[in-house]
């Protein structure tokens, strides 16, 4: 019996159980999840509220791994106290990476383009300095986020491009920046074409998985409030559309964000 064939275990690489549908009841989520195999979450941060709470919860349950940063809509926010305070909890030792980060150009009114990129490249330097990976969020920006992960030296410390929904094109040009390319639960979606192209061109070796939770919700619960444990269905949307066995893609999936999140030196056989 292959290796895959008996996984069970998925990886949720970019949740917010620190989120206010949530952070109430977390264990409950965690015991929802657990029963569809779903063990092991980023919980990830956008402002200093979501920030300290990623953290807490990081504290308080050894499957939850902080990832903490200052997100592009919340630019109005962000000043030189709150940049002190970042950098805190950045140093906490349980944060495993820099996130979410990055542009987003969709309702940016109040974020003009020249200071998120500025947040953003600045940010990118601390995950450098700190050798901690990075979780990319891109909104209609994907050319302008490429230029600048282009030039940030990305194979000191590595990242991910968060709930992608770009073309193959673009999945392929990041991934030769060297950054792995997670799915949430759009790759579940009929209409979502270039996420499905997408998707079939990122080899399993390169892929993680995502619920992005409380949004984006997949198939079959699509309409509801999101939670970590519908990873799972985002997993089997992947194998249907590979034509693979789900405990394959579970199994690469989980590896690939645990030997960057984690630093988990587990070696995937290629396939």
């Amino acid at each position: 019996m292959s290796k895959h064939a008996s996984w069970r275990q998925v990886y949720d690489s970019h949740t917010h159980l620190n989120d206010g549908p949530f952070y109430d009841d977390v264990a409950a989520f965690i015991a929802r999840a657990d029963h569809y195999g779903v063990t092991t979450m980023n919980i990830v941060g956008s402002n200093r509220q979501l920030n300290d709470r990623a953290i807490d919860l990081g504290h308080r349950y050894p499957n939850l791994h902080p990832i903490v940063g200052w997100h592009p809509e919340d630019l109005a926010t962000f000043n030189a106290a709150e940049e002190d305070h970042l950098k805190t909890q950045l140093g906490d030792p349980t944060v495993v990476g820099v996130g979410e980060i990055g542009l987003d150009y969709y309702n940016d009114q109040h974020s003009p383009h020249d200071q998120q990129w500025a947040l953003f490249e600045r940010q990118l330097q601390w995950a450098r300095d700190l050798g901690l990976p990075v979780s990319i969020h891109c909104r209609d920006a994907l050319a302008d986020t490429y230029a600048i992960l282009k030039n940030a030296h990305l194979a000191e410390f590595g990242g991910v491009m968060h709930s992608f929904n770009g073309s193959p094109d673009w999945a392929n040009k990041f991934m030769e920046l060297g950054m792995a390319i997670s799915f949430s639960g759009v790759v579940s979606f009929k209409n979502a074409t270039d996420v499905h192209a997408a998707a079939l061109a990122t080899p399993l070796d390169r892929m993680m998985v995502e619920t992005d939770a409380p949004y984006l919700t997949p198939k079959p619960y699509r309409g509801k409030q999101n939670e970590p444990a519908f990873t799972k269905f985002v997993v089997d949307a992947i194998a249907a559309l590979k034509s693979v066995d789900a405990e394959r893609v579970a199994y690469h999936t989980y590896h690939n964000a645990a030997r960057l999140f984690l630093k988990d030196g587990v070696q995937d056989e290629q396939d």
